[in-house]
C-alpha cells in the first residue's frame, strides 16, 4: 500500500488543457506559480496522492488517493438535492484509507462565488451528496451509489465547495437504519475539512 504514495497516476489525472477557463483562473488565484519551478498539475495540487489523519482511538492513518475523475457537469457530479446554487464544474476523486476499509469520493465544485453551507441535515438517512466514483484495480473499484453511507459538506470563501461520500471498501450496500461507524463518519469530516483548508489557505 505504501508504494502507492507518490506514484503517478497517469490513467486517471486530468490533463491542464482538458480543464475549463473557469478552473484554471479558480487554481491559478490559489495557487500562484513558484518562480523558477515548474508549475504542478492543477489537479495533483487539488488531490494530492496521500492525506494523513488520525483516527478517533487516536491510532495514525493516511487516505492514499484511488483515482482523479475527469471534470464534470455539477448535475452529474452532485445528487439532485447537493447540488450548490451558482455551480459551474465540479472535480473528484476518491481516496481510500491505509487499512483499505473505507473509500471516500471528494468533489470540489467551482461556484459563481463565496457560498453558505447546507443546514445539517438531523434525520437518519444518508445526506445528499456529491456521487460516488469508483476505479477499477483497487479498493474503490465497487464504491458506487448503492455503497456510500455516509457524507459531509464544507463551503469555502474563495467559491468553491467540498463535498465527500464514504461508504466501505468491500462493496457491500447501504441499508436504511444501519449503524455508521465512527470511524466511517470521520474519514467523510476529515477529507472534506482537509481539502477545505487546502482551498481556503
Amino acid at each position: 500500500m505504501h508504494a502507492l504514495i507518490g506514484r503517478p497516476l497517469p490513467r486517471f489525472e486530468v490533463p491542464v488543457r482538458n480543464l475549463p477557463v473557469v478552473l484554471l483562473v479558480l487554481l491559478s488565484t490559489i495557487w500562484p506559480p513558484v518562480p523558477e519551478l515548474p508549475p504542478p498539475r492543477p489537479t495533483s495540487r487539488v488531490f494530492p496522492p496521500a492525506i494523513p489523519g488520525v483516527s478517533p482511538s487516536g491510532a495514525r492513518i493516511s487516505y492514499v488517493l484511488a483515482g482523479i475523475a475527469p471534470e464534470a457537469p455539477c448535475r452529474e457530479a452532485f445528487q439532485p438535492a447537493a447540488v450548490p446554487p451558482g455551480c459551474r464544474t465540479t472535480l473528484r476523486a476518491t481516496y481510500a484509507d491505509s487499512t483499505q476499509t473505507f473509500v471516500v469520493t471528494v468533489g470540489v465544485a467551482v461556484l459563481d462565488g463565496p457560498r453558505t453551507g447546507p443546514r445539517e441535515r438531523r434525520d437518519t438517512g444518508r445526506p445528499a451528496t456529491v456521487r460516488p466514483v469508483p476505479f477499477p484495480g483497487g479498493p474503490a473499484e465497487r464504491f458506487g451509489q448503492r455503497q456510500y453511507v455516509t457524507g459531509a459538506v464544507a463551503a469555502c470563501p474563495r467559491g468553491c465547495m467540498v463535498a465527500t461520500a464514504a461508504g466501505y471498501a468491500d462493496g457491500r450496500t447501504y441499508q436504511p437504519g444501519d449503524q455508521i461507524l465512527p470511524r466511517l463518519r470521520f474519514a467523510a469530516r476529515h477529507l472534506a475539512a482537509a481539502l477545505h483548508r487546502t482551498l481556503s489557505a
